[in-house]
C-alpha cells in the first residue's frame, strides 16, 4: 500500500526528531519564529487596510512590542491603547509566547537535568594520563586503594579511575567515608560497562600505566555468579587488548574463579596477564600461617608499600658470589636472583657468581635507597651453629565452620604435614553436599583422619565439649558458606573468638594457635583484642598483592615460589634452631651468617616478648642495618627464607 503524502511527512518529521535533543530544540525554535514572523504580518496587513489604527510611531515599534509579548506575556499591557483589532494580535503574541516558550523552557531544564545526572552518574570522558585503572567492583577496592595512595606517595599528582557497573554517587560515598585523605593520589569514579571497548576508550585506557580487574562477586556467591564474573572478565581483557589495537603493553591484573578461565587466559601467551585466584593463595597462606607463628606479620608488611617491598635490581656485578651479596648492601638483603633465560631461583647458594645478565630480588626499604657497594660494608664474625632440626610431628587441627577455603587448606596441609594428621570439621547442621564432600576428601586424603561432626560454635557447652586446646591448630571460617557480607562474617568470627577466649581463660599455659579468616581489614584492630595468635586478613593480604603486581607484574615469579610447598617459602624459626646458648648478644650482619650456615636467607628477627604487641608489628622487624646489635633470647626467632620450617 502506497503511503499519502501526509503519512510520509509525519514519518519524515519522526525521523528527524529522533535524532536527538538538538533536534527538538531547533525544530522548537523555527516554529516560534514562524509564528512570530505570521503575527508581524498579520500586524502588518491589519495596519495596511486600516491605516488609523496606528498608534506607534513606526511599524519597527510594532514589531519591538509582538517581541516583548512573545519572550513575555506581562508586556501585553504595553498595547493597553491599541485599537481592538490590533489587541487581537496581542492576544495571539501572548498565547503562543506562553505555549511555546514554556515547551523550550521545559526541554532545556529536562536536558539540562540529564547533563548533571549524567555527570553525577561518571559518564564523562576521563583525560588521565598514567594512571592506575580498576575495573569493577568488591569489596576489595578500598584496601586496593589504601595500598596504591602509598604506593604512590611519591608522586605529586597521582591517579586511579575506577571503572564499575556501581552508582558513581554510591562509590565516591564509601571511598570517601573510608578514605578521608587521599593523600597526593586523586580518585575518580566512573559508571560504565568495563567489558565494553567504547567505555574503555571513553576513560582512556591507553593512557592507563596499569590495570587491575576485580571479580563481579565474593567467593560464597552462587556458581553461576561466579561463572559470569569470569566470562565478563575475559570479555573485558580481550576488549583491552582490542583497544590498543591487538596487542597487549598494559599490565593486567584480574580475579579469576575458575582454572579453566585462567587457563584460557594463559592462551595469551602474554606475561603481562597475570590471572589469580584469590582464594587459592588464601588457602595457602592460611596453611603457612598455621605452621610458622608470626608469618601474616612478615607477609604484612612485605606485601605492603609500607615498609620493606621486593624489588628487581641490576648493576655491573663483576662476577661476585651470591654469597657475599647481602654485605655489599648497606639497604637490602637479596633473596635471590633472575634473568630470561634461567628464571627466578631463590636461594642460589653461596657460591653461585652473578652474571651480567642478572637481576637481584632484594628486600629493601625502598628502590632509591638501594645500591651495591664497592667492598663489603660489613665484617662478619661467624657464629657457631647448633644446627638442630625441628621434627616433623602430626598435627591435629580443629575447623569451625565451612568455605571453599577449607579444601584449599586440607589440600595444601597435607603437602606439609605427616601421614596420620588429623582434621576435625564442626559446623551446624551441614548440609548433604558438605557431607559428600567430606567424604570425597577422605578417600582422596587416606593418609589424614577427616571427619565432620554437627555442632554449634555459637553455643559456649557445645565449643566446650568440642575441647578446643586439645588440637594443634583451630581454624576459624566462615559459619554460613552462603553468606556474602564481609562484616556478617566477621562479626560471627568475633563471637567465636570471644568464646574460645572464655574457654581459655579456665585453663593453665597452651599452646594452641588460632588462626581466623578476617575479611574486612577494618576489623582488625578488634580481633586483635581476643588474644588471636595469628590472623589473616584475607582481602588485606590480597589487595596487596594486587596492587604490587599492578606496579610490577614480575613479581608475580616470586609469589609463585614462595606460595608453593615445592619452592623457598618464608618461616619463622625459633632462634633454639640455631644457638643453644642464651642470651646472644650479635648484630644482625652476623644472623645473617648463622642462617646462611644452613643455606637459609635471615631476613629479620622475632622478638617472643612482643608477639601480642601490635604497635610494634608484634615484634616482627625485617632487613635491620647489618650493624645493629642485637639481643635475642631462647623465645625468639628469626625470620627466614627456607627450603621447609625443620
Amino acid at each position: 500500500m502506497k503511503a499519502s503524502f501526509k503519512e510520509k511527512l509525519k514519518y519524515r518529521f519522526e525521523k528527524y526528531l529522533n535524532k536527538g535533543g538538538s533536534s527538538i530544540f531547533i525544530s522548537l525554535f523555527v516554529v516560534f519564529i514562524v509564528l512570530f514572523v505570521f503575527i508581524i504580518l498579520m500586524r502588518g496587513v491589519i495596519l495596511w487596510i486600516w491605516p488609523d489604527l496606528g498608534y506607534t510611531d513606526s511599524f519597527l515599534d510594532d514589531i519591538w512590542y509582538t517581541w516583548l509579548q512573545l519572550t513575555d506575556p506581562g508586556n501585553m499591557n504595553q498595547d493597553n491603547l491599541a485599537p481592538t483589532w490590533l489587541k487581537i494580535t496581542t492576544i495571539m503574541s501572548g498565547v503562543v509566547g506562553v505555549i511555546i516558550l514554556s515547551m523550550l523552557i521545559a526541554f532545556i531544564t529536562t536536558t539540562l537535568e540529564k547533563v548533571f545526572y549524567n555527570f553525577r552518574k561518571g559518564r564523562g570522558k576521563v583525560l588521565e594520563e598514567d594512571f592506575t585503572l580498576i575495573l569493577g567492583w568488591n569489596e576489595r577496592v578500598v584496601d586496593i586503594i589504601r595500598e596504591l595512595m602509598l604506593a604512590n606517595e611519591s608522586e605529586k599528582d597521582a591517579a586511579v579511575v575506577i571503572l564499575s557497573n556501581e552508582d558513581k554517587e554510591e562509590m565516591e560515598d564509601l571511598i570517601t567515608k573510608r578514605i578521608p585523605n587521599s593523600l597526593t593520589t586523586r580518585i575518580i569514579t566512573t559508571t560504565g560497562d568495563f567489558a565494553n571497548i567504547n567505555e574503555l576508550k571513553r576513560i582512556n585506557i591507553e593512557g592507563a600505566r596499569s590495570i587491575i580487574l576485580l571479580a563481579n562477586c565474593s567467593e560464597s556467591a552462587s556458581e553461576d555468579d561466579k561463572m559470569f564474573s569470569d566470562v565478563q572478565s575475559v570479555k573485558a581483557i580481550m576488549a583491552i587488548i582490542a583497544c590498543q589495537g591487538g596487542k597487549n603493553e598494559l599490565p593486567i591484573i584480574a580475579e579469576i574463579f575458575s582454572s579453566a578461565k585462567r587457563d584460557l587466559i594463559g592462551y595469551f601467551e602474554d606475561e603481562n596477564i597475570i590471572a589469580l585466584d584469590s582464594w587459592e593463595i588464601m588457602g595457602k597462606l592460611l596453611v603457612q600461617t598455621s605452621l610458622t607463628s608470626g608469618l601474616e606479620m612478615v607477609y604484612n608488611e612485605i606485601l605492603s608499600f609500607d615498609g620493606c617491598e621486593i624489588y628487581f635490581y641490576e648493576a655491573n656485578w663483576g662476577e661476585i658470589p651470591f654469597g657475599e651479596l647481602p654485605f655489599r648492601f648497606k639497604d637490602g638483603i637479596p633473596l635471590g636472583i633472575y634473568n630470561e633465560n634461567d628464571g627466578m631461583v631463590l636461594r642460589p647458594g653461596k657460591d653461585y657468581i652473578l652474571k651480567e645478565e642478572d637481576q637481584v630480588l632484594i628486600l629493601a626499604e625502598d628502590d632509591s635507597t638501594i645500591h651495591l657497594e664497592s667492598s663489603s660494608i660489613h665484617k662478619l664474625n661467624e657464629l657457631k651453629l647448633v644446627n638442630s632440626k625441628q621434627e616433623q610431628k602430626q598435627k591435629n587441627i580443629l575447623i569451625l565452620g565451612w568455605h571453599s577455603l577449607a579444601e584449599i587448606f586440607i589440600n595444601e596441609s597435607t603437602d606439609y604435614l605427616r601421614d596420620g594428621s588429623k582434621f576435625d570439621i564442626r559446623i551446624k547442621s551441614a548440609s548433604d553436599q558438605l557431607k559428600a564432600r567430606v567424604e570425597e576428601l577422605k578417600e582422596l586424603y587416606e593418609g589424614f583422619e577427616i571427619t565432620l561432626e554437627d555442632s554449634d560454635p555459637f553455643d559456649l557447652e557445645s565449643l566446650k565439649a568440642a575441647n578446643p586446646f586439645k588440637y594443634d591448630n583451630v581454624v576459624i571460617l566462615s559459619q554460613d558458606s552462603k553468606e556474602q557480607h564481609p562484616d556478617k562474617i566477621d562479626s560471627d568470627t568475633l563471637i567465636i573468638l570471644l568464646l574460645l577466649r572464655k574457654i581459655k581463660s579456665k585453663l593453665p599455659e597452651v599452646d594452641t594457635k588460632i588462626i581466623t579468616q578476617v575479611l574486612n581489614s577494618e576489623n582488625q584492630e578488634i580481633i586483635t583484642q581476643t588474644d588471636v595468635d595469628d590472623f589473616i586478613i584475607s582481602n588485606k593480604l590480597i589487595t596487596m598483592i594486587l596492587a604490587q603486581l599492578s606496579e610490577q607484574p614480575l613479581i608475580m615469579k616470586f609469589y609463585e615460589d614462595i606460595f608453593s610447598e615445592d619452592g623457598s617459602e618464608i618461616y619463622v624459626k625459633s632462634i633454639g634452631l640455631y644457638s643453644d646458648t642464651f642470651p646472644i648478644k650479635t648484630t644482625f650482619g652476623d644472623l645473617i651468617g648463622l642462617a646462611d650456615q644452613r643455606n637459609e636467607i635471615c631476613l629479620g628477627i622475632r622478638k617472643g616478648s612482643e608477639s601480642k604487641n601490635a604497635a610494634v608489628n608484634f615484634g616482627v622487624t625485617l632487613n635491620l642495618d647489618k650493624s645493629q646489635t642485637v639481643m635475642l633470647n631462647e623465645d625468639d626467632f628469626l625470620v627466614v627464607l627456607s627450603e621447609d620450617e625443620l
